[in-house]
């Protein structure tokens, strides 16, 4: 006897549609959640910590502040998939 389930869990990729405008936050998600499950969630707190430190102390410049701010919000990124 065999049960088919209809709404069975896929193991691998999941084909979720993400719009075009939604891509490269979904994209720095992925690499962070990426970054965490190769690394450990400890690790990826004190990377995500550091990045955070690293992206304010360069963004104390304007000229900085283009790659300070990104850097940062990448570094809370990390953090915060670190921690959930």
């Amino acid at each position: 006897m065999t049960t088919t389930y209809k709404h069975q869990k896929h193991h691998g990729h999941h084909n979720h549609h993400v719009p075009w405008f939604l891509w490269p936050f979904w994209a720095i998600w992925k690499l962070v959640a990426t970054i965490v499950e190769m690394v450990g969630r400890f690790i990826a707190i004190v990377i995500g910590l550091v990045l955070i430190l690293a992206g304010v102390l360069v963004s104390l410049t304007i000229v900085g502040a283009i790659i300070g701010i990104p850097l940062a919000i990448i570094g809370l990124l990390l953090t915060l998939k670190g921690i959930f």
